[in-house]
């Protein structure tokens, strides 16, 4: 399960830190705030909180990701303001039916928020006993999750789209909002995924200097990196490719809606077509599991006399060396952690070396790789993270 995002706050400013979110919809209610032995507190808060809200907070708290299994209910029959089990166990209750730990253990223990809309997992409302409530169940938990619209998804299409397959609960259409840093997203929620925890890479790179660049994006999707680039960067001119159809055109949308569509030009199919070279000051490579596919456009796409950046996003996977270390240390937690991140160094240069025999096998000429920086975005599992190499990479 994906790692929660939380505001670590001092106890004496916990409360007024919770009502002020409580009262913002931007807490997490699906989990519990968990006091910290250190006398901090983590409060969960939802995805869209973290980017519209974390300049106001950040002199305050602190961002940080954790471990879903830390924020367990550990028992509770019911936790204040928990209003989805009190409408359901009311409406459950009015069929004659009894509120039981199986009923409770079946309802969801995690969701995606998009505006008005939630969206639910597959792994929950599979009892027999809902399906002779059908009528009322829906329009129950969209009360009790204090939305309007519910859709569900069961899983990721392999039509090489990664487009969710979902069903509308309730609800008329499935076009959704997010407004995420100042830029304001659209899309389909039925056929565009939305990266909700890529959220600090995507305030790393509004971060970024990018004034007078061009820059190449080339897995666009519907804006995730493309957007930060045009809205905050201060990039002269961003190039997106994309080739799922319904993603360019909630792309196209949003370029629109955030005033930045005369400083894009979108290249709708397969980037691997895209006979552009010799253009990009930096190119952005956004896919997991991997971007390999696309090292030989990117090093074609930068600049032959000045060269540039890449941003090479890859799932590196450490279990071999956190088993070959763990033996050697007492100590597995620090040991794994340490494995972790020799394998992201071990990939990175790697990756390095890889990309300059690219670059010199196109151009006849000798090019220098920098590693500048490896940055951490998310764990998918036990050893398996997001990571992001910027690579710095110049004619000798």
């Amino acid at each position: 399960m994906e790692a929660v995002p939380c505001f670590r706050v001092s106890q004496c400013r916990a409360q007024k830190l919770r009502e002020n979110l409580q009262s913002q919809d931007f807490l997490d209610r699906s989990l519990c705030i968990v006091k910290e032995p250190t006398g901090t507190v983590l409060v969960p808060i939802l995805h869209s909180c973290l980017l519209q809200n974390v300049l106001a907070f950040v002199k305050d708290v602190t961002v940080v990701w954790c471990e879903p299994s830390m924020f367990a209910k550990k028992g509770r029959d019911r936790r204040k303001g928990d209003k989805l089990e009190d409408v359901l166990q009311e409406l459950l209750e009015s069929h004659g039916e009894s509120w039981t730990k199986e009923v409770k253990d079946d309802l969801p223990r995690s969701f995606q928020r998009h505006g008005d809309l939630v969206l639910l997992g597959q792994n929950c409302f599979s009892l027999p006993l809902w399906k002779k409530i059908d009528q009322q169940l829906w329009p129950a938990v969209a009360k009790g999750l204090g939305a309007k619209r519910l859709a569900r998804m069961s899983r990721i299409s392999s039509n090489g789209f990664r487009s969710p397959q979902v069903t509308v609960l309730l609800g008329e259409h499935n076009w959704v909002k997010h407004v995420d840093n100042g830029i304001t997203y659209e899309f389909d929620v039925s056929k565009c995924m939305f990266s909700a925890g890529n959220i600090t890479e995507k305030l790393r790179v509004a971060g970024f200097d990018c004034r007078g660049e061009t820059v190449f994006d080339l897995y666009a999707g519907i804006g995730y990196f493309t957007l930060p680039y045009l809205v905050h960067t201060g990039a002269a001119h961003v190039h997106a490719c994309e080739w799922n159809p319904h993603a360019v055109e909630a792309l196209r949308k949003n370029l629109v809606t955030n005033r930045v569509h005369d400083r894009c030009t979108v290249h709708q199919g397969d980037n691997r077509q895209v006979q552009l070279c010799d253009i990009a000051d930096r190119v952005n490579l956004g896919l997991i599991p991997s971007s390999e596919d696309g090292w030989p456009v990117a090093c074609r796409l930068l600049k032959k006399t000045t060269g540039g950046l890449l941003h090479i996003h890859q799932n590196v996977t450490s279990a071999n060396v956190v088993a070959s270390h763990a033996v050697d240390d007492g100590d597995n937690s620090v040991s794994g952690k340490r494995a972790d991140r020799e394998a992201w160094q071990a990939w990175a240069h790697a990756v390095a070396n890889r990309i300059a025999c690219l670059l010199k096998k196109l151009t006849a000429t000798t090019w220098t790789t920098n590693i500048q920086h490896i940055e951490h975005v998310k764990s998918y599992a036990p050893h398996v993270h997001h990571v992001v190499l910027d690579l710095e990479c110049r004619p000798a």
